[in-house]
């Protein structure tokens, strides 16, 4: 029997299982608790009282939904677009902002080991999340660098008790993918322990037969979380983790006509620590370390001769202490500051040496009602740094209640990322074509190197534009939004814009004499993006839930922008062969943004069977991966469009014998596919089961 098979036999018998249509007794109501968000302002908010844009993704949903990695689950998400890299990576993409500006953090502290600024969130196993905090646009204001367009925090679960509790669980799907799990917690009076342990694996598929290797070449990774809480009384409490993360990937490359092999190995390590106090009923303190070591080897050789195409290794060193407080008034509201230093360490093949930052950061956030249903928080932040100017990130957020079921809120902040590493201290000549890229801090010394070996026909640019410092990027960010909240009915409208200078990309700094050129980095472009998004949800009855979502999108380089207007671009017309001008209506925007987004879902539960199944459907509209016709931005007249297509995913589990699930399910059960998107390989069946103790 098929994967495809396998799937509708049994949510066939699902389906027609006894009580299906019957209604839910009353006696298995609860009062559903305030979702508690912890992200948007470092306190603890209701989510429905927030004046931010947030999203909160559940555990249950998570559970529910079958996914298994943190790319999968952001991807159902309103607004939240998961893009690949050119390494087949998915980055994420919130309000049209790529990844690059998009803050991870695990329990409030950051991971680190991006690949060309973008974070690989397949890392991440959802194994042992309690639940997933999403606030969309700048918070530079309480999370400095990187959080320019928003943050994603993966809040773990504290055993709450006395008795041994945890789940055992294995899932096979196709490709032989295999996602193997145990997470136990307990509670003894003052100490909570909290171990998980995953293994995921998979034999890699392929998109294009007529190429060579594999699309995704078989892997095996591992994660290991421990965690330990201790109680000194009822004021003074401990927190500490660990966690482990190990992957090796097969790798191949051809390269004129030799098949070079190896593979490439992850490793990451996450130390974290943190002790809170509560001084009275008024003022609390918390006092954090954090250690984070990422390394990554890749190594292609030749089986035969063992001559050696590639080998590079990456090894970054994160180290942050932290201390905040919070200081409630008497009826005037609570301000919360805190200060801290971080030292960020880099050790790259492609660097000459073992490079670092360091910075010095201070922020403070007043959250206050000064009428009953207003809600007003400020805050800003000043960080320090050893590589850039200093930054200061203000922020200001006010939510209004208009009626109990209906409110306003809106937003503005500034958010900006720090130049990285690799935009500084870069040193790479690829030897196959002959093109060089340097770091900015090191283009001058290195372009004057190249010229003593006479590898120099021609420089474009002058000494001083090498000499003057690269600025970070920066943005500030618009919210505007409506909640609606009665009986069955929820909705949320939110208009969005984000401004973003001195972004940072490569351009030509001089032309070698083996007709290539070197490239540096620079402050050139200003981009925005803007739109609306809308969420919105019905419970028809304590069964059944649906939801639906939609984004509308725009996104444009504003000099760009311009230049169209004043005609200045040109492209072939493939129809007539002849060159035009480009217009605006011609202008589609920044590649990777699709100007439509839209999800619909349905969750069942069937209490009588102690099941529940599920149908979620996601759409994104046509979008361009690069510029073919060589004018520098996307227009109509482009052909590395990717149509738009709708992928839907499909998932059932029942409840046998009160401690074992059985799920099964299918993602992208239409089997779309497309060469050019090598993270969905088609449908992949699967079938879980979970004891629960």
């Amino acid at each position: 029997m098929t994967y495809k098979q396998l799937i509708i036999s049994t949510l066939t018998i699902l389906s027609f299982s006894k009580g299906l249509s019957q209604k839910v007794a009353d006696s298995t109501k609860v009062n559903k608790l305030e979702e508690i968000i912890l992200t948007a302002t470092r306190t603890e908010r209701q989510l429905s009282s927030l004046p931010l844009p947030v999203t909160l993704i559940s555990k249950k949903k998570i559970l529910q939904s079958g996914t298994i990695r943190l790319n999968e689950i952001l991807n159902e998400q309103t607004g939240i677009i998961t893009v690949s890299d050119e390494s087949g990576f998915e980055g994420v993409q919130i309000q049209g902002i790529a990844s690059d500006y998009i803050l991870i953090l695990i329990d409030g502290v950051p991971l680190v080991g991006r690949s060309a600024g973008n974070f690989d969130l397949s890392r991440l196993t959802v194994g042992n999340i309690k639940h997933i905090e999403v606030v969309k646009g700048p918070s530079s204001s309480l999370y400095g660098s990187e959080a320019l367009g928003g943050v994603i925090n993966i809040i773990t679960e504290k055993p709450k008790s006395e008795e041994l509790q945890g789940n055992v669980s294995y899932r096979i799907g196709s490709f032989t993918q295999q996602d193997i799990n145990m997470d136990i917690k307990q509670r003894f009076k003052k100490l909570r322990y909290g171990f998980f342990a995953n293994r995921f694996s998979s034999e890699g598929y392929d998109l294009n037969p007529d190429l060579e290797g594999q699309t995704v070449n078989p892997f095996e990774n591992y994660t290991v979380n421990g965690r330990v809480y201790y109680d000194f009384n009822d004021k003074l409490s401990l927190f500490t983790s660990a966690r482990f993360y190990d992957q090796v990937q097969d790798a191949g490359f051809t390269f004129n006509d030799v098949q070079f092999e190896g593979d490439s190995k992850e490793r990451e390590w996450n130390a974290h620590a943190r002790l809170d106090q509560k001084w009275n009923e008024k003022f609390t303190t918390s006092y954090e370390f954090y250690y984070t070591n990422y390394t990554a080897n890749e190594r292609l050789a030749d089986p035969i001769s063992d001559d050696v195409l590639s080998d590079s290794d990456f090894d970054q060193k994160l180290l942050r202490p932290e201390i905040r407080g919070s200081y409630a008034f008497a009826k005037a509201g609570t301000i919360t500051a805190g200060l801290g230093l971080q030292y960020d360490q880099l050790d790259r093949t492609f660097f000459d040496e073992t490079v670092s930052f360091n910075s010095q950061y201070i922020y403070a956030q007043y959250d206050v009602n000064p009428i009953e249903r207003l809600n007003v928080i400020a805050g800003a932040r000043f960080d320090n740094h050893s590589e850039y100017s200093n930054q200061f990130s203000p922020k200001l957020a006010m939510r209004y209640k208009l009626t109990d079921a209906f409110a306003v809120k809106g937003s503005v902040g500034y958010g900006f990322k720090a130049p990285d590493f690799r935009q500084l201290y870069f040193d790479f000549t690829n030897s196959a074509v002959g093109y060089t890229v340097l770091g900015y801090n090191v283009a001058l010394e290195k372009l004057q190197e190249l010229q003593e070996q006479g590898q120099i026909l021609d420089v474009v640019v002058s000494e001083d534009d090498l000499n003057n410092p690269l600025e970070a990027e920066s943005s500030v960010g618009y919210n505007l939004g409506f909640t609606f909240k009665e009986g069955k009915w929820n909705s949320e409208l939110n208009f969005f814009r984000n401004d973003i200078k001195n972004l940072i990309d490569t351009r030509i700094i001089a032309r070698k004499t083996n007709g290539q050129n070197v490239f540096s980095y620079v402050n050139f472009d200003e981009i925005y993006t803007t739109g609306f998004e809308i969420n919105t949800g019905y419970k028809i009855n304590d069964a059944i839930n649906l939801s639906a979502g939609y984004q509308l999108l725009y996104a444009y380089d504003k000099k760009k922008q311009q230049d169209v207007e004043n005609g200045q671009v040109f492209a072939r017309d493939p129809a007539t062969n002849q060159t035009v001008a480009v217009t605006q209506s011609d202008y589609f925007g920044l590649v990777n943004r699709s100007r439509h987004n839209a999800n619909f879902k349905v969750f069942y539960d069937i209490a009588s069977a102690k099941a529940n199944i599920n149908l979620r459907l996601l759409y994104r509209s046509k979008y361009a991966q690069f510029d073919t016709n060589g004018n520098g931005l996307i227009d109509s007249y482009d052909t590395s469009f990717i149509d738009g297509f709708l992928t839907a995913n499909i998932a059932a589990s029942k409840i046998f014998y009160e401690d074992f699930t059985l799920q099964v399910g299918a993602n992208n059960l239409l089997d779309y596919t497309d060469n050019n998107i090598p993270t969905l390989p088609g449908i992949q069946g699967y079938i879980k089961l979970n004891y629960q103790f």
